[in-house]
């Protein structure tokens, strides 16, 4: 099927949710006037569609191959690659200084939705770039920026976070990767970093002409746990004084995992120092390594959520061309016996606009979210923590949402869903991802129900809730839904239990994510409806309601889950639960 970019439903969520306007008025962000913001989300929809999209299903099949330590890609995505960097899409929110346009955070994020919807394997590689230039942005020497920022920015250079390795899984604090300090010689105040990391995205590739790995490391001495993590660049290739890759790290890729989906993503098992000479630079502080890899991490969260965007919209898309031209059975009760498309019974229906209305709320959610990000980048220190609060949401919320539009999709596809050759079986694949890496949805909802409900002594979850019920008076499932989430937030945090509140956690994450959803589709068509064409005004007002009618009242019954305590998990013995 042909792939066509959701222009309009974006540019709607840039205006409303993002406040894109609004931003605009700020020194910083000057930039993003309208007709910027529309040929950016017009270009980059349209380079997507022509460039990536065309890939995506020989991504794949051929998928990513390891041939003598060297990662490939199927033929075409050296070109597509090429021609992103040609463009400069990769740096619409690098910094300025670096080479970058200095535009918000909200615009970066619709680049990759595009890129994504066109080809989510694929889409990993500038990804995890963006998140290094955050990184080295907010933690680098300005030596170290000077060295790598210009390159990481162009795109020409990718980037890539290790973290995980075989002993440690999600518990960071438990790596073993060594750095050793150097004393004399060519790197004298560098260090050897010896180890292995599991899971690293794009972490050997033949497309960008060097691959900056971010690696956590420990340093000789380092306090036990994730106390004594630091942060190290390890370059592929060693950098020389005319900042041209020179001779190559002792780092070295040594295989690929063969994966239910994101085929053309390689996901590497990472050697370094195996003959004792990989060097690293330090970024930042000794021992304050996890801290900077946070600020890779929430960015990178914000943007996995998005993926969630991604999949559904292309599931989605792919499921509505598919019902218009499936011919099957007369409609139930209509006197014309003559078959009709698929489209037209009321379950297909339902399915179509439940993908279609849970693609925009995330989208809705997705922009919220990336608009209090760039105010806090303004230093509106409300609206960061604002966006502190939404980033599980989006993450958590966006991915679990995905696989239920593109598990639709399959299912609107009938049998002909469940064989590969129609496609609709890869947008499930690849969706399935999305909920472990970055940490996992548990891990979303368990920094919601712990760090993030006590901050601003409860205000910052429980306030949010308050603004919505406000501003949402005169819809009464989500004012209700509102006020249920605020009950379950006090709950938490006046009478249960911390393992009464990790229980409840994910119930009252979706809960939270559907309330704020809402709210946001309900400002997008107060939107339309005061200055929108009437076909705009109907559309969105068919996926609207049926997200406040239908979606809304199934998030206010996991209010029970979400107070149900932790008794009821333990009160069999761990022997006799595992049989």
């Amino acid at each position: 099927m042909t792939y066509t970019a959701a222009t309009q439903d974006q540019l709607l969520a840039i205006r409303v949710n993002a406040g894109i306007e609004e931003l605009a008025q700020s020194e910083s962000f000057a930039a993003a006037e309208p007709d910027m913001v529309e040929a950016i989300v017009e270009g980059i929809g349209q380079f997507a569609a022509g460039e990536w999209a065309p890939l995506n299903r020989v991504g794949d099949l051929e998928g990513a191959k390891l041939e003598n330590g060297v990662v490939r890609l199927p033929v075409g995505f050296a070109e597509a690659y090429e021609a992103y960097v040609e463009q400069g899409w990769n740096a619409i929110a690098g910094p300025v200084d670096f080479g970058g346009q200095g535009l918000p955070f909200t615009l970066s994020c619709n680049v990759l939705e595009n890129l994504g919807t066109a080809n989510m394997a694929f889409n990993l590689l500038p990804m995890l770039s963006v998140g290094a230039i955050e990184a080295l942005e907010h933690h680098g020497s300005r030596e170290m920026q000077e060295k790598y920022l210009p390159k990481l920015v162009s795109g020409e250079w990718s980037g890539t976070m290790n973290l995980t390795e075989p002993q440690a899984g999600s518990d960071v604090g438990a790596l073993r990767t060594t750095a050793t300090p150097i004393e004399d010689g060519e790197h004298a105040g560098k260090y050897l970093i010896k180890g292995q990391k599991i899971y690293i995205t794009w972490g050997e590739h033949d497309l960008s002409k060097n691959i900056i790995h971010l690696v956590l490391a420990r340093l000789p001495d380092a306090p036990e746990g994730s106390r004594g993590i630091s942060l190290f660049i390890v370059p592929k290739y060693h950098v020389k004084p005319d900042g041209t890759p020179g001779a190559r790290n002792d780092v070295r890729c040594v295989s690929i995992e063969h994966k239910l989906g994101i085929n053309a993503s390689p996901t590497c098992v990472m050697s370094y120092g195996d003959n004792d000479d990989c060097i690293g630079e330090l970024v930042g502080a000794e021992n304050r390594g996890l801290a900077a890899m946070f600020t890779m991490m929430n960015n990178a969260r914000i943007n996995v959520g998005n993926q969630g965007v991604q999949i559904g919209e292309r599931a989605t898309q792919q499921a509505l061309d598919y019902a218009k031209e499936r011919i099957q059975s007369a409609r139930a009760g209509s006197p014309d016996r003559a078959p009709v498309a698929i489209v037209e019974h009321p379950d297909v229906r339902r399915m179509l606009l439940r993908m279609k209305s849970l693609t925009e709320g995330a989208r809705a959610l997705l922009y919220y979210t990336a608009g209090q990000v760039d105010r806090g980048v303004l230093g509106d220190e409300a609206a960061k923590m604002r966006g502190e609060v939404l980033t599980p949401l989006i993450k958590a919320w966006g991915t679990d949402i995905g696989i239920e539009i593109a598990s639709l999709g399959v299912q609107v596809h009938g049998g002909m869903g469940f064989v590969e050759e129609t496609g609709a079986a890869q947008h499930w694949r690849d969706s399935r991802i999305a909920p472990i890496y970055e940490g996992t949805n548990g891990i979303q909802a368990a920094d919601l129900v712990t760090r993030k409900l006590g901050m601003d002594d409860g205000q910052a979850v429980i306030g949010l809730t308050e603004e919505i019920a406000r501003d949402c008076a005169d819809e009464p499932a989500l004012f209700a839904l509102a006020g249920d989430c605020a009950a379950v937030a006090r709950w938490m945090r006046e009478e249960a239990s911390l393992d009464d509140r990790l229980s409840g956690s994910v119930p009252f994450c979706t809960m939270l994510s559907v309330a704020v959803a809402g709210w946001q589709l309900l400002c997008q068509l107060r939107a339309v409806e005061a200055g929108a064409s009437p076909a705009l005004a109907a559309t969105k007002k068919s996926t609207v309601r049926f997200f406040l009618d239908r979606i809304v009242p199934e998030a206010a019954g996991l209010k029970a889950a979400a107070t149900a305590g932790s008794i009821g998990l333990y009160e069999l013995e761990t022997a006799q639960l595992l049989g």
